[in-house]
């Protein structure tokens, strides 16, 4: 008799999440605040950083972490908006394809200097109206 696989319901009952405690939070700002920027890409692309983290990662010297801040959909509006003018086109392509970046700043990026970036909004409009 071959095992019977378990729904995704089942799974996640015996599996659930960790909690969100104050030791995870502390341990993001740890992470964000390390000189290493691969340790701070972690905290930028968690699901938990408080929104003073995200803003202070949405500025950081390397592109690398604002990438990850620019494509985590839990990232604040008001977060993803800071890297519409973001130097680096790699930044702002991945702003482009977040389905969690406000309209006023798709409309931004839709008018990118970066023909890239332009293609990346215009390839993103043409998914949603599929």
């Amino acid at each position: 008799m071959a095992p019977s696989m378990l729904s995704a319901e089942e799974a996640a009952a015996l599996h659930p999440a960790p909690e969100v405690t104050d030791s995870k939070i502390a341990r993001l700002r740890l992470l964000a605040a390390d000189p290493n920027p691969k340790i701070r890409e972690s905290a930028a692309s968690s699901h938990h950083t408080p929104v003073d983290v995200f803003e202070a990662l949405a500025r950081d010297s390397d592109a690398g972490v604002r990438a990850c801040v620019a494509r985590n959909e839990h990232a604040p509006c008001d977060v993803l908006r800071m890297l519409v003018d973001d130097p680096s086109e790699v930044v702002r392509g991945f702003l482009a394809i977040n389905f969690y970046v406000p309209d006023d700043a798709m409309n931004t990026l839709a008018a990118d200097g970066s023909a890239t970036v332009q293609r990346l909004v215009q390839w993103k409009t043409e998914l949603a109206t599929v």
